[in-house]
Formats: C-alpha cells, structure tokens, sequence
C-alpha cells in the first residue's frame, strides 16, 4: 500500500539496483582519486569506469559467501580485466556501504524536502483563504474563546517551516563519506583519498571516523523524520476530531462512489488521518533504533546494519506517503463555516466570560469578586441552559457596575479575532 503511493523516484532510491550501483560509484570514484596520487594506473580508469554487475549474479555469490560485499565485489570483478584487482584496493567493507547510504539518503531527503515545500504550499493557500473565517478555539478537548481557521492553519504552516529547516540541516548532517579503511585509521588508504573521492561524488570527508560513520548523524536525519511525522499526525488528529459528528466542521475528502464502512452505508470515517496517525507511530519506532545504534562496540560492530537495511527505506516511504496523502486531504478539505458558526452559540454566550471579568475588574472590583459575579452566572448558564447575556443583564451586582449597553458591546465575536490580520503579515502569509 506505502509503495503505491510513495513516489517512484523514492522507490528506486531504495532499490537493490540503486544501492549497488551508489556501491559502484564509490568504488569508482576512490579509484579515480588513487589515479589522481599515482598510486594507480591512470590508463587503467577507462577501462574501471565501465564496469559493472548483474543482480542475479551477486545473488549467486552471495548464496555462497553469505557477505553482499564481496558477492558485490565479485560480480564487479567478473566484468573487468586486471584492472578489476585496484577496485575495493585498502577499503572496508563500510567504506563503501557508509558513503553510498550517505548519498543514498541526501537523495531521498531531497524528494522529502519536496514533499514538505508542497504541504506548506497547501496548507497556505487554505490559511489564507479561511483567515477571518470564525471558528471555536478549544482547550482541553472544551469551548475557550474563538479563534479563526486561518490561525489554525497558520500554526501548522509555521510548524512545516521548521520541519522543513529540520530536514535540510539533517541531510547537510549525513552528507559526508568516509573511506578511511579499516578500524578509521587510513593505514591501507591515504587520507587524499577520501578527500578527493568525497568530493567527487558531492559529499564531505568525515573530519574523523572509526570502521564507520558515527551513527548520531543517521540517529538525527531519522528522529528528523520522526518529528515531521508527528507533526502530520497532530495535524489529523486535528480534522479529525473536527470531523466528529457531533462537531462536523471539517471534513477529509470523500469522492462519489467511495465507501466508509462495509455495515453501514451512511459512514464517512477520516480514514486517511487515521492512517497518517497510524503510520507516526512506525516512523517514531524508526527513531528509537536509530538512537539505539548509536552505541556500537569499539570502532565497529555490526548490530546497526541489520535495522538500518529496514529503517532509512521504510522511514523514507513511509514519511513520503504520509505527506502526500495528507497534502491531498489539504488540498480536497471540506470547510463546514456555517457548522463553525453554529457550534460558536452552543454555549450561549460563554465564550465572553473573560471579557465581562475584565470589565468587572476595571470598573474596580478585586479580581475575586469579579471571578466570583461571572461564575455565578456562568455556572447558571450552563445547568440551566439559558443565555449568559441575559443572566448578567438580570444580575444587580453586574448592571451596578456595567450597564447592559456596555455589556452588548462586550460580546462582540470581531473583538477577538481583530488581531488575525497583523498575525498574517508577521508571518508573511499575506
């Protein structure tokens, strides 16, 4: 299901094709640098420049070596000549693995960093469009005061930006290669090398590494992932707690024809939220590996690799899916303003006890006092189920200090919204 919805270039990135061949572009390029020194053949490149391999024969190694490597490094070797012997000359095995998942994930970062720019694009437009519509503000799942849905929407824009930075520092975090040789001490392959073969393949040389490339550079791109995953998760849970029956002012996209339930013809679940949230609760299990991987025995061992072969695909996919589903449930969102309106009178005229008491406060009454008249009133209101206006007009000690034309101002929904459009230009959403 992931799959066919990730993108097809995200796909082909965590190919078995794709990883052999960055595999072969490493091994290329740490020949070319050694041609470079002279410590090489410089007539011998052309000939290394045109090799390659056959997934089905590296299988075949690999069903008897039971090491990809060297299965790798065979199947190479089977399609050059002499020249095939400088291929993998004073490597290690994760000299070549680190660098190519290195430019592997700066790869699959830039399809995600598309992904995001187009969520932020969507969410925008939406904010924009819906900045003076009035809505509830909750707190605690509870009617607090109104706000507009463009404020709403704007917070997520804000949160996508930085998500957005997260991404990009994480993938200049992980673009770096390391061809130091074994144990990181470049006693088999001279420090130039890795200079020189880094940069040719777009990447900066770790300043210093062990067997491997420290794993708190991969723990941050993946924990990265994880908090954009999360992000998309609060923004689902968002609609879908609007798209309650009983609060119906949002609504994901429903197309004709579609169906909500195998039992029951009349439902309309949020069904792609429910995913998105499902799916940010793998993505921050992907997080937790790869903090665990930071601790590795010595200069090496091999307990990462098992995870990594599973995490940095799966956590790529998945976050590419998420984001496109949920740019698309932006983008097709079902706007209820008059439902927005309705539930804003629920209360009748709760959502104004905060401005009555400050009033009371002003005229100078203590703050207990004043707290003491609206929740009077307020409690009222709710048991009773009549309007607050009308409980306060009929209160001696509040009209002894605010006359009702006062109070009639007072609840004026425009008052608490008059700031919407200064939000807007502070955040350039204008």
């Amino acid at each position: 299901m992931i799959e066919r919805y990730s993108r097809p270039e995200m796909k082909a990135i965590w190919s078995d094709q794709n990883k052999f061949d960055t595999w072969l572009r490493v091994e290329i390029a740490a020949c070319k640098a050694m041609a470079e020194l002279g410590i090489i053949p410089k007539e011998d490149i052309p000939k290394i420049e045109k090799a390659g391999f056959s997934l089905q024969r590296i299988e075949e190694v690999l069903a008897e070596t039971h090491h990809d490597v060297t299965a790798f490094l065979k199947a190479v070797s089977e399609t050059l000549g002499p020249e095939g012997r400088f291929i993998h000359m004073g490597l290690t095995s994760s000299d070549v693995m680190d660098t190519a998942l290195s430019l592997q994930i700066v790869q699959a970062s830039k399809i995600l960093e598309k992904d995001v720019e187009s969520l932020i694009e969507a969410i925008k437009e939406k904010a924009v469009q819906h900045k003076h519509t009035i809505m509830m503000g909750r707190t605690h799942g509870v009617h607090a005061e109104p706000i507009t849905f463009g404020l709403k929407l704007a917070v997520w824009v804000e949160e996508m930006k930085r998500n957005l930075h997260r991404l990009i520092e994480a993938r200049k975090m992980i673009a770096v290669g390391k061809i130091s040789g074994a144990v990181g001490t470049y006693a088999t392959v001279p420090p130039e090398i890795e200079v020189i073969a880094c940069a040719s393949l777009g990447l900066t040389a770790t300043p210093i590494s062990t067997q491997v490339v420290q794993r708190d550079r991969h723990a941050q791109f993946i924990t990265t992932l994880a908090i954009i995953g999360s992000s998309l998760e609060k923004f689902a849970t968002e609609v879908r707690g609007l798209q309650r029956t009983e609060v119906l002012e949002l609504e994901e996209p429903f197309s004709e024809g579609q169906t909500g339930s195998s039992a029951m013809p009349h439902k309309r679940n949020p069904e792609l939220c429910e995913r998105v949230c499902g799916l940010a609760r793998l993505v921050r299990g992907y997080s937790l590996t790869a903090m665990e991987n930071v601790a590795l025995w010595h200069e090496r061992d091999i307990s990462h690799s098992s995870t990594e072969r599973i995490t940095f695909p799966d956590a790529c996919l998945v976050l590419d899916y998420m984001l496109t589903i949920f740019t698309g449930v932006i983008r097709g969102l079902n706007v209820y303003t008059e439902k927005m309106k309705e539930n804003l009178e629920i209360t009748r005229g709760l959502v104004f006890s905060q401005r009555v008491l400050i009033a009371l406060i002003d005229t100078g009454l203590s703050r207990q006092e004043a707290y003491g008249l609206v929740q009077r009133n307020a409690m009222r209101a709710w048991k009773e189920k009549v309007p607050f206006y009308g409980l306060l007009t009929g209160d001696a000690e509040v009209t002894a200090k605010i006359t009702a034309e006062e109070l009639k101002k007072i609840f004026d929904y425009g008052y608490f919204v008059r700031h919407v459009d200064s939000v807007f230009q502070r955040l350039e959403l204008d």
